[in-house]
């Protein structure tokens, strides 16, 4: 049960005085359903009225607040009512027009009287040689000057929101906030210098100025804390029941993994080897295992993941591999093969497009033991898909999937132990947030003889020299990625889309051209992949539906067009699906514009990835540049987005968070005592409350 001392925060926003259904869909569309979500809705802005300089001393853009005294009003023209009515109003220094638009003409003359003083306050600018305000934001009489507040909070809106009713409703909900318990320790409080949780709401929805919207600020940094504590220590908690509920020890006799060991064409790495013992020490454990195996493109998790599924398979158990997309889930079952047929382990591929008779065949298979182990898509957390006595799920990409996601597979079987993998390497901050649930194995280093790839940045306006290029790599008897941003045209982008790029590169290389995209249907995507991974075709247009899972060993050139428009780990992770053979390989970054028009960060951030083949240090300068906005690229579901906490402002009180969250599990793991009583309404004031109903699962 939520603590009733929050139910005020969790009512519906049409229980704000003045908000029907109409205006609370707008607000729903800007912050949430809840009052809580309005609360938790930051000022974007301030307007300081306190500048008040006169007409000849304003500047083109910036707010000001006049003492004006009204000269003229100017309706439109009878024969354009559609044009702006504007109002002549002057203070001895110069001239300005206040300027509405589908503004009432009786309700203008009331509010600003010919020959009247009025304190006006709005954004000046300069139009041809004139200055004006277009709709005010504030109008007084000077005998009200003191109902005018010297600075006003700006909030994010939506079409049809106006500012004040979003101001109203915001202050409406912040004046519901309560006086909660504390539930930092005085310490913390003390060296931090963080005032209430009540207190720090109310300064954050009354700046002054635009220095207190400033991150550093102690009511911002208390906000940030509280918001990164709830989650690290809704991790903490899941991590120490998961591993309470006790798992089973899988201890093999080593037949079936020096088998296929046997089988790669390659002896592991130093860092494989060093995994797979982390992995195999955990799974002969009886607590249950949830651990991220973290490891570059191209380095060898796949062959990890398998060796560790072969030791539950030889203890008498099943696994699964599970994988984002149907192309890497295909890719994978084809890949491992020669292992598990060294080893001579049953295995069945489960996909969505799975139907009828084959598809209860596959599920008759798992559900009675015959296979050992199934390689699959999102279909392996379907329902009806049952195992005989599931003993590891791997999940590999894991961003792609949630935490939920995590836990409803590990129901599939008693004691399930869980690896996650991604060849999407991480920031520590960002993993913290992600996977503070797990224990991490990394695999940095590259197998032997793979090849830098050679990585240029060049502007669209060259895209001709870039077609010759790929003419070259083709010739030379080499194999091209094409990656676009967009599926189909856009016009609310100017981004090339693959279907339009498909079409012209085709007009130039004829039947040697395939399109692979994520819209098309299944048996579609196969064929073209298939045609590419097996030389057929030279030339391959696609989406990121190729970021994993495409292995064309001679693929020797990527062109990823508006590389601007990808996340840095993204590209890198794309980089990775070329120079995987024996010839070397190069990435040529499409820019939109020319060199003068790219910001200075994105300049950066493509040097970065110019400058370096090690994943993990482009995702921590990606998120030193860009921020933690959207490190990976595209929003990634498994990513716990934050809304008073930024990551590249506030790491270090995430480690702080994640350092108590751990304390408090050991000293206090059921939350009974004074404190934890405290802890338990904060994970339910930001919504982490599946944390409390597991702990009274037990």
């Amino acid at each position: 049960m939520r603590p009733s001392i929050l139910n005020p925060l969790f009512a519906d926003l049409t229980t704000l005085e003045g908000v029907g259904p109409k205006t609370a869909a707008l607000l729903q569309k800007v912050a949430g359903p809840r009052l809580i979500d309005l609360v938790f809705t930051l000022p974007s802005g301030v307007i300081d009225r306190s500048h008040r300089p006169p007409i000849e001393a304003t500047r083109d853009g910036e707010h000001a607040t006049l003492t004006l005294t009204v000269d003229a009003h100017e309706p439109p023209p009878a024969n354009r009512p559609r044009s702006p009515y504007r109002i002549l109003c002057s203070d001895g220094t110069g001239c300005i027009r206040l300027v509405f638009f589908r503004a009432h003409r009786d309700w203008l003359e009331k509010q600003l009287p010919q020959g009247a003083t009025r304190i006006v306050s709005g954004k000046v600018e300069q139009y041809g040689n004139q200055r004006q305000m277009v709709h005010p934001d504030a109008i007084v009489d000077p005998d009200k000057d003191g109902e005018l507040p010297s600075a006003e909070p700006v909030y994010p809106l939506t079409a049809g929101l106006q500012p004040k009713i979003m101001l109203r409703a915001v202050r409406d909900s912040v004046a519901q906030v309560p006086d909660l318990p504390e539930w930092h320790r005085p310490d913390v409080i003390a060296r931090e210098a963080f005032p209430s949780f009540q207190t720090a709401i109310r300064e954050a929805h009354n700046p002054e100025t635009r220095m207190d919207l400033l991150p550093d600020t102690p009511h911002r940094r208390r906000l940030a804390y509280d918001e990164f504590f709830a989650s690290q220590l809704a991790l903490a908690l899941t991590r120490r029941r998961q591993r309470s509920l006790g798992g089973r020890s899988f201890r093999g006799d080593g037949s079936l993994v020096a088998a296929a060991k046997a089988a790669l064409p390659f002896d592991l790495t130093g860092d494989q080897q060093k995994a797979l013992q982390e992995i195999q020490e955990d799974l002969a454990r009886p607590q249950k295992m949830v651990r991220l195996l973290q490891g570059d493109v191209g380095s060898g998790k796949t062959a990890v993941g398998v060796l560790a599924a072969l030791s539950v398979i030889e203890a008498g158990a099943q696994a699964t591999l599970m994988a984002p997309t149907e192309i890497l889930a295909r890719q994978h079952f084809e890949s491992i093969e020669p292992m598990l047929k060294a080893a001579g382990v049953s295995s069945v591929l489960l996909t969505g497009r799975d139907k009828g008779q084959e598809r209860a065949a596959k599920r008759r298979a798992l559900a009675e033991g015959f296979v050992q182990l199934a390689v699959g898509t999102h279909a392996v957390f379907s329902e009806d898909v049952e195992f005989e006595d599931l003993g590891l799920a791997i999940i590999d990409e894991q961003h792609r999937f949630g935490v939920q996601q995590r836990l409803k597979l590990q129901e599939k079987g008693q004691g399930t132990d869980v690896l996650v993998m991604t060849a999407t390497p991480i920031p520590r901050t960002l993993a913290l947030t992600a996977y503070g649930d797990m224990d991490v194995s990394q695999i940095r280093e590259k197998p032997p003889g793979r090849k830098p790839v050679d990585t240029r940045a060049i502007p669209l306006a060259r895209l001709n020299d870039v077609v010759a290029g790929v003419r070259r790599a083709m010739d030379a008897g080499g194999q091209v990625y094409w990656v676009c941003p967009l599926v189909e045209a856009n016009d609310q982008l100017e981004a090339t889309a693959a279907e339009e790029r498909f079409a012209h590169l085709q007009t130039l290389f004829g039947d040697q051209v395939e399109l692979v995209h994520g819209k098309m249907k299944g048996p579609e995507k196969d064929a073209a992949v298939a045609r590419f991974a097996s030389g057929a075709c030279k030339l391959l247009v696609a989406t990121t539906v190729i970021e994993v899972g495409v292995n064309a060993p001679d693929a020797t050139v990527i062109v990823i067009e508006h590389a601007e428009r990808f996340g840095l780990a993204q590209l890198h992770q794309l980089r990775g699906r070329v120079g995987r053979g024996e010839k070397p390989g190069s990435c040529i970054l499409l820019y939109g514009g020319e060199p003068g028009g790219l910001s200075e960060t994105t300049k950066a951030r493509l040097n970065v990835l110019r400058n370096s083949q090690d994943g993990f240090e482009i995702a921590e300068e990606d998120l030193r540049l860009r921020g933690s906005g959207d490190a990976l690229g595209t929003a990634q579901s498994g990513f716990p987005t934050f809304t008073l906490a930024s990551l590249g402002d506030h790491q270090g009180l995430l480690e702080m968070a994640a350092a108590d969250a751990k304390m408090v599990v050991e000293e206090d793991p059921e939350l009974q005592s004074e404190r934890g009583e405290a802890l338990r309404v904060l994970l339910y004031l930001f919504s982490r409350d599946d944390a409390v109903r597991r702990l009274r699962a037990g």
